[in-house]
């Protein structure tokens, strides 16, 4: 049996690079997923990606910051295969700028994609979860369930120009300890992984100017080659890790190997960090 076959799990932003990583390999292992990326088709593609495989899954695209979304995300997976098993909260970008640079409307996206949005689809879930957890134990059960809530290096250890994006990633970090002392009585383990330079869209090196459209803002993607190539010189390692690297960290919290890990933080980085 495969070692997460009946479970739900949900992933956000899981269209592209390590979210959609983290959804193949939940699926891999026979979960059901349900598919967030904030684009219609990356989020179809993998569905079918996920069903090709012999595994079921659901599209629910859209900005996980909008209003409404969490409710929509957990009902979705709810109504579609009947449970919430795992959380993973992916979803996010970066939109960098030195202090003085940095407009209030900057740091409020970073604060609103990487906390505010993990906070709300959490609370979507609490009720079911609550719920759940009750009955499992007036019949002599013990089912665990598993959060797993993605930092960054910059989040343990700050980062020049990400002074929005650092203090977001911080906040997970306490959202995490805090839901694991509060959901520990419902046997749900809440972690964190912290990732270092993890190779994407959003890392890649390159030369060219380029952007990707977030709710409205013209957002740049991409490190200069020369940069690129400094961060990797300080990874032990010697590279930046790849998506699937990243997504195989999350994969060790979900499974029933970890039923009495919670609210730790584990940096995949390749012994890098800030």
């Amino acid at each position: 049996m495969s070692k997460l076959e009946g479970k739900t799990a949900y992933v956000t932003g899981a269209g592209n690079g390590i979210g959609r990583a983290v959804a193949l390999k939940l699926a891999s292992e026979g979960a059901n997923i349900v598919v967030n990326d904030l684009e219609v088709d990356p989020a179809v593609d993998v569905v079918n990606e996920i069903k090709a495989m012999g595994v079921d899954a659901v599209a629910v695209p859209g900005s996980v910051t909008e209003d409404g979304f969490a409710e929509r995300f957990i009902g979705t997976g709810i109504e579609t295969f009947g449970g919430v098993d795992i959380i993973v909260n992916n979803a996010g970008y970066t939109w960098d700028s030195l202090i003085g640079h940095m407009t209030d409307q900057q740091f409020d996206a970073m604060m609103d994609v990487h906390l505010k949005a993990p906070f709300r689809i959490l609370r979507a879930a609490s009720g079911f979860i609550k719920g759940a957890a009750k009955q499992e134990a007036e019949e002599g059960r013990e089912v665990f369930r598993k959060v797993v809530n993605i930092s960054s290096v910059a989040g343990t250890g700050g980062n020049v120009g990400q002074a929005n994006y650092s203090s977001a990633k911080a906040g997970v970090i306490g959202l995490t300890k805090t839901l694991s002392k509060e959901w520990g009585r419902y046997k749900v383990g809440v972690n964190c992984v912290a990732f270092g330079y993890i190779e994407t869209r959003l890392t890649e090196a390159t030369d060219e100017k380029k952007t990707i459209n977030v709710d409205g803002n013209e957002v740049s993607i991409g490190i200069p080659s020369k940069v690129a190539g400094g961060f990797a010189q300080m990874v032990p390692m010697g590279r930046p890790g790849t998506a699937e690297e990243a997504a195989g960290g999350v994969y060790l919290f979900c499974v029933p190997e970890s039923n009495y890990v919670s609210g730790q933080v584990m940096v995949v980085g390749g012994g890098w960090q800030l």
